[in-house]
């Protein structure tokens, strides 16, 4: 659902604020001249505050016609990264209340906003566990930023929303009907059409499923190009069962968030014209489910991708790749872009090198590969930049196709760069990055602006590119 808490900007601290937010420095000295009424110094000496961000020290106040809030919250170096800290750990406090009104702390309000409204996020089928606080009132702040905030706020929450969505609910068909809602031009292939026209890939991957896929094209052109097209293309598995090669319980009850790529993509062409992007870009999302059954496609399978070029899989768990080969193809073959950038939750292996905070970026272009670190580290969605190690190209060998899917034994091993030197193969020669989320596109805890489930990472890198371009 979208995050419910709203943002707005208020002149000034209203003398009845019953539940006000003043942020205070590492000197432990309110950052802003605010009176309070209150001995703050000694305050926070007796809760032996340091000034950390997110520390909080509440103090009751009196106030007309009851007892009212005063939250002196820490605020650390002042860096975007402590500022975005203390924003979610307000949020956490007020949950319940009605209406915080807040001093803002001094740097980046957009980040401290954005990261406040992330924290009031939640997925919630019936109407289980405490509300968020209903309204942030920011006193005196830029209301540019905070509108900028919001705006970057409800895309992550759109792309959560869309991949904590139950696959009961979810299928390549209710992806595509989510995506004609983003308000941007759209075109969709079903299941003839993408026979006609040749996408091997995305059918094989969604022949053992009742529900048929889709390769979902969404179109942004702002009103004054610079003339550079970027392609976005992400992965839509509504559900990964791992097919015929088939994944164990316990991994597959996450498998709902699959195509968190592909939400990502929705999301981000969706707001790119309210934050005045100034390049063209086109998204592709492959969505299919990938079930077990007697029509599935089979380990030893050949299949044909979108332009010819032909693929041995050797493992039906290993899908992730097939849909995005055929949608890069038709990416270099047809829309002609500038620079393409792939997003998929796409292998376990990515989770072992870089654990559960920080995104994988591939790229055979180092231009664009420090392009996305930079807007990784400004947008909070953190990157580490990858190798693509040529020594390992002959795990993609195969002796009756052009390409095999996934290694064969484990000479090799490192399964994340194979991967993304497989999908190297269909993006042709034009500058290209591809973004493994799979470790950072689910979180196990609530804390700071991320909740159990769908992270949404993504969204804010690609935003943070896209609008610097």
């Amino acid at each position: 659902m979208p995050i419910e808490t709203t943002a707005s900007v208020v002149a000034e601290v209203p003398d009845d604020a019953e539940f006000l937010a003043v942020p205070y420095a590492s000197d432990l000295i309110p950052a802003h001249a605010v009176d309070l009424h209150l001995p703050v110094g000694d305050l926070l000496a007796h809760y032996e505050a340091k000034g950390e961000a997110g520390e909080i020290v509440e103090v009751p106040v009196a106030r007309a016609g009851g007892v009212g809030r005063v939250l002196l919250y820490g605020v650390g170096d002042g860096s975007p990264r402590a500022l975005r800290k203390a924003g979610a750990a307000l949020t956490r406090r007020a949950k319940g209340r009605d209406t915080l009104t807040v001093v803002p702390p001094e740097g980046d309000i957009a980040a401290f906003a954005e990261a406040a409204l992330l924290a009031a996020y939640s997925f919630k089928i019936g109407n289980a566990g405490q509300q968020s606080v209903r309204a942030l009132a920011f006193a005196g702040s830029d209301e540019a930023q905070v509108r900028r905030a919001q705006t970057v706020a409800q895309a992550v929450a759109l792309a959560r929303d869309l991949s904590n969505t139950p696959a009961s609910v979810k299928n390549p068909a209710w992806l595509a009907e989510r995506a004609a809602e983003s308000g941007v031009p759209v075109r969709i292939w079903d299941e003839e059409q993408l026979q006609a026209d040749g996408f091997g890939g995305i059918l094989a991957v969604g022949r053992g499923s009742a529900s048929p896929p889709r390769l979902i094209q969404l179109s942004y052109t702002p009103a004054e190009p610079t003339g550079r097209h970027v392609v976005l293309v992400g992965k839509g598995i509504t559900f990964d069962s791992g097919g015929l090669s088939l994944k164990p319980t316990d991994n597959m009850k996450t498998q709902k968030t699959d195509m968190a790529g592909g939400a990502v993509v929705i999301a981000v062409l969706g707001v790119l014209a309210a934050l005045g992007a100034p390049v063209r870009v086109t998204g592709l999302v492959a969505a299919a489910e990938n079930m077990p059954s007697g029509t599935a496609q089979r380990p030893s399978d050949v299949i044909k991708h979108y332009g010819g070029r032909t693929v041995e899989v050797l493992n039906t768990d290993a899908e992730g790749r097939l849909v995005l080969a055929d949608a890069l193809a038709y990416a270099d073959a047809v829309l002609d872009p500038d620079v393409v950038v792939d997003i998929a939750t796409l292998t376990g292996a990515i989770s072992v090198a870089l654990g559960r905070s920080v995104g994988a970026v591939y790229a055979s272009d180092d231009v664009l590969a420090k392009q996305l670190l930079d807007a990784g580290e400004a947008g909070d969605d953190r990157l580490w930049r990858m190798p693509l190690i040529e020594d390992y190209t002959p795990a993609l060998e195969s002796s009756i196709a052009d390409l095999a899917n996934v290694e064969i034994g484990s000479k090799f091993g490192a399964g994340s760069i194979t991967a993304a030197l497989f999908l190297r193969e269909f993006a042709g020669r034009r500058p290209w990055a591809h973004l493994d989320i799979a470790g950072v596109g689910r979180s196990t805890v609530d804390e700071g602006t991320l909740s159990k489930g769908a992270t949404g990472f993504g969204v804010r890198v690609l935003l943070e590119w896209l609008t610097r371009s």
